[in-house]
């Protein structure tokens, strides 16, 4: 079906509602990675992930978080704009890297919680609409009652990295019910990991095997 895209306003928006050169224009997060993180390495595991490994095993970000991307999530997030999560979700899904490995199967989907009262400021859980598609696609189950936001915490963009991880501290608790298996947490931004790192944490508590982190954006350092 074709549409106005979004960021141009061209009426050649297609399916998705982006044009194919604003499509091709996405800050796609393309370049050689660190597996474990995401950021730019020569493709190896970065220092950082070497000498204070985190508590999640592997992250998959379809793009940078920049412009205009950046805007898109924005506007999803903060808009109530549910049309964007397939849009959203349907392009990371067709991002050719991004898939799940015979090495490492997923068993279960969770997204990121949100503390109940954020959810009823915010209406939704953004990630968990994305989640809802990514479960679909690769018929892996979701679950989003085993893991809960039990901690009220400020906005984490308001906050230096220290301050997140102070933050996120006993943020999440999960069923002891996750024994040995292989997990994908999915959420929008991925800035510092300290969100992510502490719900993967809570998770290989409660006996996750493997965390991996679907993202849709990777926030790289300035």
């Amino acid at each position: 079906m074709q549409q106005t895209c979004m960021l141009c306003t061209s009426h050649h928006g297609r399916d998705l509602g982006l044009c194919a050169s604003c499509l091709a224009d996405l800050p796609w997060h393309s370049t050689a990675q660190c597996p474990q993180c995401a950021l730019e390495s020569n493709g190896g595991l970065c220092g950082s992930c070497l000498s204070g490994p985190p508590s999640f095993d592997a992250t998959k970000a379809a793009f940078t978080y920049s412009y205009p991307l950046d805007g898109l999530l924005q506007h999803y997030k903060y808009n109530a704009s549910l049309n964007l999560a397939r849009t959203l979700a349907t392009l990371w899904l067709d991002t050719q890297r991004i898939q799940v490995s015979p090495k490492h199967p997923i068993d279960l989907i969770i997204p990121m919680p949100m503390h109940e009262k954020r959810l009823t400021e915010r209406g939704f859980n953004q990630a968990l609409e994305i989640a809802k598609r990514f479960s679909r696609a690769f018929t892996i189950p979701l679950d989003y009652s085993s893991c809960q936001r039990i901690k009220y915490t400020p906005p984490q963009a308001s906050l230096k990295l220290k301050e997140r991880i102070s933050n996120m501290r006993g943020a999440f608790q999960c069923q002891p019910s996750l024994h040995n298996l292989r997990i994908a947490v999915v959420d929008d931004v991925m800035t510092t990991g300290a969100s992510l790192n502490e719900l993967a944490k809570t998770l290989k508590q409660a006996g996750a095997a493997r965390v991996e982190c679907w993202v849709m954006a990777r926030t790289l350092p300035k």
